[in-house]
């Protein structure tokens, strides 16, 4: 059986990992929307692992219910996206705050 500690160590290089993928990359939409999908996935990924160390239901719930919001934030942004790459015809990040209002 895998330890704990491997658990933790497996989603914190998950969660650094995609924290990086926010911070050093901050021109394509959709590589930060990826990261932000892994960090969800570490989160969920941690409440699992220890739910499951802890022999106790309430983490892996909070894990579906993680990557249900997670799915239902990936398709709205998702959409977002489509729509403004119709009107602009690129998905720059430098150009989206000229479409606040």
């Amino acid at each position: 059986m895998i330890s704990q500690i491997y658990c933790i160590y497996t989603t914190l290089s998950l969660f650094l990992l995609a924290l990086l993928g926010i911070f050093l990359n901050q021109k394509n939409i959709l590589i930060m929307l990826m990261a932000l999908e892994i960090m969800f996935l570490a989160m969920s990924f941690n409440f699992i692992s220890t739910s499951i160390y802890l022999d106790d239901v309430i983490g892996q719930l909070f894990a579906l219910l993680i990557l249900t919001v997670a799915a239902a934030e990936s398709s709205v942004g998702l959409a977002i996206l489509v729509v403004y790459y119709r009107i602009r015809n690129t998905i720059t990040v430098e150009l989206m705050n000229i479409t606040k209002g």
